[in-house]
């Protein structure tokens, strides 16, 4: 027995799987079990594992440069941007290492953009409730829940939060009140898939507008393709001033990206922000393929067609199995909510091969990757349904 103490700070709680190798939508472990994989690396993997094509272009920008740092030019990383910017309908890129950096980013870019104007009041922000951006300090300030706040407080001060789909409370706060920007995810991953309706999109976006106050779009986990439109928030017809990027993005190598409108970038200027490895060569590469897939070679209506697939499949299992109260989300990003805790019912799918996760005591999520094919999804509702049977 190996009694050898991991050297890892214990902030995880594994599971004692060990994964060796993949191949598109499976994992394989150690003794040899094998795994659909429905959630992702939590939204990353969209490729899904082992893609022939990212490993081809990623081995050739291996051979040749994977950083020479942010102080030099480089061809690679502009096109990544000029790509990244056109599918949000944006101008400017800033690229970073994950998605809280790209939301401290947009933090900084918001209170920057309002300090050049004169508006020196102008530093609070306003977030919504059941809200997850991110674990660093200033995400973790606009991050709604307790448990993850208390221990490091005092946190970036003067951040107020209103409950989501209630318009007329963010209008109050909006319209009584100076923020420097509104921060909100058009479906809360973290806290269960919840996504928010079109006409609280949009009325965050004109009241945001016509008060004077930035609308940062935290697409982190909605974005890039897994709602089925490149942002989740286009499907509202809403194009925020600032909007985040990081899981699918590169298909499994760290990348966030922090995208403004011309006027609100241009507010960093030389020396108000950086980060070393953003932008990483290889990161750059990696999501230009990535972007061609979901652009060029038809990833994204296949993202429609099996998020359509595969919610009707859940909603077929909800009228079988009681215990499923509903099914939320949009594409492959979808949630079943339960009328008992979730844990035990992932836990069954796990012994039967199936990557899901059990969030908010009774949700469960499923982000499968981007190239799911009819069979898998298949294949994953009929082990849904076997780990349901004991619970109806």
């Amino acid at each position: 027995m190996n009694t050898k103490q991991d050297a890892r700070v214990p902030s995880y709680r594994r599971l004692p799987i060990r994964f060796t190798h993949g191949e598109g939508a499976r994992l394989f472990d150690d003794e040899g079990k094998t795994y659909l994989d429905f959630l992702s690396g939590i939204g990353v993997t969209a490729l899904g594992h082992a893609h022939p094509g990212l490993t081809k272009v990623l081995r050739e920008q291996a051979g040749q440069l994977l950083h020479v740092s942010n102080l030099y030019d480089d061809p690679i990383q502009k096109r990544c941007a000029e790509k990244i910017a056109k599918a949000c309908g944006l101008d400017l890129v800033f690229f970073s290492n994950s998605g809280a950096e790209a939301n401290e980013c947009a933090l900084k870019m918001a209170r920057r953009y309002q300090y050049n104007k004169g508006e020196t009041e102008r530093t609070r922000f306003l977030a919504l409730e059941r809200s997850f951006h991110g674990r660093t300090m200033g995400a973790l300030s606009v991050t709604a829940k307790e448990a993850y706040r208390a221990p490091f407080e005092p946190l970036i001060p003067d951040v107020q939060f209103v409950p989501p789909e209630d318009a007329r409370a963010l209008e109050k706060a909006l319209e009584t009140q100076t923020f420097a920007a509104l921060i909100l995810e058009p479906i809360q991953g973290e806290s269960g898939v919840h996504p928010l309706s079109k006409s609280y999109l949009k009325t965050a976006l004109k009241t945001s507008h016509g008060t004077g106050t930035l609308l940062v779009m935290d697409e982190i986990q909605t974005g890039g393709g897994r709602t089925g439109s490149f942002l989740a928030c286009q499907q509202a017809g809403v194009l925020p001033d600032i909007v985040t990027l990081a899981k699918p993005l590169a298909g499994g190598l760290p990348i966030g990206a922090t995208c403004a409108r011309r006027e609100v970038g241009e507010s960093l200027q030389p020396g108000d922000h950086g980060s070393t490895f953003g932008g990483n060569l290889l990161a750059c590469r990696a999501a230009l393929f990535f972007l061609e897939e979901l652009f060029e070679r038809g990833l994204l209506q296949q993202v429609k067609a099996a998020g359509e697939k595969f919610r009707k499949g859940l909603e077929s299992l909800s009228q079988k199995h009681k215990t499923i109260q509903n099914v939320r989300g949009e594409g492959l990003m979808l949630a079943i909510e339960l009328d008992q805790p979730s844990a035990p019912i992932n836990q069954g799918l796990l012994e039967r091969g199936l990557l899901a996760n059990a969030l908010a005591e009774t949700a469960l999520r499923f982000l499968p990757p981007f190239i799911v094919g009819n069979e898998e999804i298949d294949e994953a509702l009929w082990i849904l349904d076997q780990s349901l049977q004991p619970a109806s």
